[in-house]
């Protein structure tokens, strides 16, 4: 016997198929939800002391009843960029620019021939051209960075960053970003934290690509600078590199540059063991009234990446003393760079 239904029985049907296929969306929402709230925010770093430590941190400063509860435009986090972001060694990456840019402008300069520390590094001696120590640096960034428009600097930057690589690791500079410390700069801008690179690396070089490759855009980016000079040039303004230097934001340059740049003490800073270069501004941060939280990255994993150290001891021994949290790249991180295997 042939069954017939009725509009009313069809309708119904149809209603009860929305009904599951609706009921069918809404869990697929609820385990999405579920599984992003239990997913771990910094996966790249092993459980400890210094994991804890930063979740703890996060946790009292966002709880709005807790009496550490730090306000949304408070929540500044300052962070170095060169060993502390992305790798520095076997020497900073904005150098690796500057020696391909001394090979490109050697044949307009025969006098570099015979000059140091452009003789040098003609000759791939790096070590013998940065004998000369600050003064050798600066003489090569002047060089290789002014007598062109910002805007032609930029473009200078993004076409080689777009193919420059590491001799050691053969990927582009761009993948040498450290993985723990990017997974830290989205956990903290998921919390109302608002996340700064001051680095003694130049302003002009990093403004480029920090955005693409760490989520902080150029308007927050404090670093050294050389002088500009404002032209008109076929009827359009332009802002024209000169070889004079304007600020180093490196060791004590780097609070006044928060300060010039910023305008808040930050609540949380993160720097490196090199050089000295990052204790001023953990100690402005830590002068904080209210809460505060100090990283610093030891390189001690020869292995994934580089074991190096400061002669005196100099940041670890702040660290000890001040009570700042010491980040062993051997221990504290699971995977420093996202192409490991």
């Amino acid at each position: 016997m042939k069954t017939t239904h009725t509009p009313a029985f069809a309708a119904l049907r149809r209603g009860r198929q929305n009904l599951i296929a609706a009921a069918l969306v809404c869990a697929l929402a609820l385990a999405t939800t579920v599984a992003r709230a239990t997913a771990d925010p910094l996966a790249s770093w092993n459980d400890g002391a210094v994991k804890k430590s930063i979740v703890d941190f996060v946790a009292k400063v966002t709880k709005e009843d807790s009496p550490d509860f730090v306000p949304a435009a408070e929540r500044i986090a300052t962070f170095d960029n060169d060993g502390t972001l992305w790798c520095e060694k076997p020497m900073p990456i904005q150098l690796f620019f500057a020696l391909d840019r001394v090979k490109e402008l050697a044949p307009q300069h025969p006098e570099w021939k015979e000059k140091e520390p452009f003789a040098s590094l003609l000759k791939g001696d790096v070590k013998a051209a940065m004998a000369g120590g600050e003064h050798a640096l600066l003489e090569i960034v002047m060089a290789t960075h002014t007598g062109m428009t910002v805007g032609e600097f930029e473009k200078m930057v993004q076409d080689w960053i777009a193919t420059a690589k590491h001799p050691k690791f053969k990927q582009p500079f761009t993948k040498m970003v450290y993985q723990p410390m990017v997974e830290l700069l989205a956990y903290l801008r998921a919390n109302g934290f608002k996340t700064f690179i001051v680095s003694g690396g130049g302003i002009e070089f990093m403004r480029p690509w920090t955005e693409g490759v760490y989520g902080i855009p150029p308007e927050q980016v404090v670093g050294s600078s050389g002088k500009t000079k404002y032209e008109m040039r076929d009827g359009k303004p332009v802002l024209v590199k000169l070889a004079e230097v304007n600020f180093i934001d490196d060791k004590e340059g780097k609070p006044v540059g928060i300060n010039q740049h910023i305008g808040r003490k930050p609540v949380l800073s993160a720097g490196n063991v090199f050089s000295g270069g990052d204790i001023a501004m953990l100690t402005y941060c830590q002068s904080h009234p209210g809460a505060t939280l100090q990283l610093m990255v030891n390189h001690d994993d020869a292995a994934r990446e580089f074991a190096y150290a400061e002669p005196d001891d100099a940041s670890l021994k702040a660290a000890a003393a001040n009570g700042w949290m010491v980040v062993n790249m051997k221990n504290d991180w699971k995977q420093i760079f996202a192409f490991e295997k």
